[in-house]
């Protein structure tokens, strides 16, 4: 197995005793909840910064762990753990360029290991519904504790739906105060639609000055780490200017916006399509009736 070297963040009191709420919460999920998909409603919530903490935290007393990084677009985790190594990852092996072995990196935390993404493929929702994805996964969970899978925002793109299909439980990262109610209910919706049951949300980055469990919001320290679907990218520890930072607020804003109106979309056009077959349904059933009646009236 290959052997890597990852950059442990120092957490702070708070962040460190939510993390273990969060642990002990999921171990009281039960034993056979191993494979855990964790997704968000869009992109900058802090779901890969939950992962990595969520690992460390159960390895620290013991548990067997496997972050698998499933956000095939733009992954973000090769730079968030800091590897400077040029490594193969999850598209490899799927597109049959690795064998398994080759692409999973025990890392210098004991019983923690990873599998990174790897180069961006141009069919990442093909690749993760082959049966390559299964196998990994089967063969996987008879030597680890915990999977624990890292995929794109449900409210982006669909994959974290064809991923979910695969696992034994999902969990939601929402942060506080960006997305509105109904949008988070209609991405919950997609999670149920695909079998998978729903463990619990996480809400991150909340206000400790504001909300009453805001100390967990020590985590809105992750906008540190950059731009998501920077890949490999360093850790950027630059001071962004009130402006700056206020534009790109916005903009994240208006992507959020557009995700909502997205999904909203979708949903009305399977609203629709739901009240043409129904109508469909009535039609045939009015004329098979009259059809019964003509017949005895013969």
């Amino acid at each position: 197995m290959n052997q890597i070297t990852i950059q442990k963040q120092k957490l702070d009191y708070y962040s460190s005793e939510a993390l273990k709420s969060l642990r002990t919460n999921l171990l009281f999920c039960g034993e056979d909840k191993k494979v855990l998909l964790f997704t968000s409603c869009t992109q900058n919530e802090g779901k890969t910064y939950t992962i990595i903490n969520l690992g460390i935290a159960l390895s620290e007393i013991g548990k067997r762990v496997l972050v698998i990084d499933a956000d095939l677009r733009k992954s973000v985790l090769l730079g968030r753990v800091q590897v400077r190594e040029q490594v193969k990852g999850l598209s490899h092996y799927l597109s049959r360029q690795a064998v398994l072995k080759d692409v999973i990196y025990q890392t210098n935390i004991p019983n923690y290991s990873i599998i990174f993404a790897g180069t961006m493929p141009p069919n990442p929702a093909e690749l993760l519904s082959n049966k390559y994805f299964d196998h990994m996964i089967t063969t996987l969970r008879e030597y680890y504790d915990y999977i624990l899978i890292d995929s794109p925002p449900l409210g982006n793109v669909i994959d974290g739906a064809v991923v979910a299909a695969k696992c034994d439980g999902s969990i939601l990262v929402v942060e506080s105060g960006w997305n509105s109610w109904r949008f988070v209910k209609d991405i919950q919706g997609q999670m149920s639609r695909t079998g998978c049951p729903i463990l619990g949300v996480i809400l991150n980055k909340m206000d400790i000055t504001t909300g009453k469990y805001g100390k967990y919001g020590k985590y809105g320290k992750y906008g540190k780490y950059g731009k998501y679907g920077q890949y490999g990218a360093a850790t950027n520890t630059e001071v962004i200017p009130a402006s700056q930072k206020a534009e790109q607020n916005d903009a994240v804003k208006a992507a959020r916006e557009a995700a909502e109106k997205t999904v909203k979309a979708r949903l009305e056009q399977k609203r629709e399509a739901q009240a043409e077959v129904e109508k469909t349904k009535t039609v045939k059933e009015v004329k098979k009736a009259a059809e019964v009646k003509t017949e005895q009236n013969s």
